[in-house]
């Protein structure tokens, strides 16, 4: 499909596929087009099942700014609440596609652009990119990307962060949580790839599986996550990718993925 805002590539033979947030005039503000684009997109991609994993990143110089205030100054409060509503849906959206969504951070991430990194699985950040959820500096405090924020990082660092509208390293983010990797300046695409390489060699039904468990269980008590885990793995050990992939460990070779 043709998009606006956003770009899509699907790599075939990597199965991999990559979203690109395209409004650089704007630093990639998530306007409500942009957001009804990436929910669009990503809903397709979740359908047809080629892509293993998705890479999310941001064109020109900057991952994203946040919302675009345009479309929140002066207007309605059914209007905002929908804009908001519409993100909302967005971030619940890439958690509960199969496929594991990486997001590849270079320049900032503030507001809801922080917000989108902290929905995303896993994120890849360059050495120079820097994260905030600045907000409370224009008197509109980053209520919603607090949701994400406040899961990814500890409590402290997480209204620090809010509380004081400061930019944070992408070091600082890995020691806190919010980032899994951070790349050398100039490199931050391919250790993002390098990651996407590693998953998508597995079944996406396996991964997806797996994924959905996830964060059905972080929620849950101890005790009501292990039984509702163990639930989980015993029905996939059923699973004829299961069931592939134990047989070739055995038979000394690499599984067929079925993905079933």
């Amino acid at each position: 499909m043709a998009y606006q805002n956003i770009l899509y590539d699907y790599v075939e033979k990597e199965r991999i596929g990559s979203l690109t947030l395209n409004r650089p005039e704007t630093r990639n503000a998530l306007s409500l087009e942009l957001l009804e684009e990436l929910s669009s997109c990503l809903t397709r991609v979740a359908e047809k099942r080629q892509a293993k994993v998705i890479i999310i990143k941001g064109a020109g110089v900057a991952f994203c700014a946040g919302h675009d205030l345009r479309e929140i100054l002066g207007k309605e409060l059914n209007d905002i609440r929908h804009l908001f509503h519409t993100c909302l849906n967005l971030m619940m959206l890439i958690q509960n596609i199969p496929q594991p969504v990486i997001a590849q951070v270079h320049g900032v991430a503030a507001a809801a652009g922080c917000q989108l990194v902290a929905a995303c699985d896993l994120v890849v950040a360059e050495e120079t990119a820097q994260f905030a959820t600045p907000g409370v500096k224009i008197g509109l405090f980053c209520t919603t990307p607090m949701v994400a924020l406040s899961r990814a990082v500890g409590r402290k660092k997480a209204l620090e962060m809010l509380l004081t509208g400061k930019f944070i390293s992408a070091r600082e983010a890995m020691a806190h949580g919010l980032v899994n990797c951070v790349a050398a300046e100039g490199h931050v695409e391919e250790e993002t790839w390098k990651l996407a390489r590693e998953i998508a060699q597995y079944s996406l039904v396996t991964l997806g599986l797996g994924k959905q468990a996830f964060y059905q269980q972080i929620e849950m008590t101890e005790g009501g996550a292990y039984h509702y885990a163990t639930e989980v793995i015993s029905s996939n050990a059923l699973m004829s990718d299961a069931v592939e992939g134990m047989s070739a460990f055995f038979e000394k070779r690499a599984p067929v993925w079925k993905e079933r």
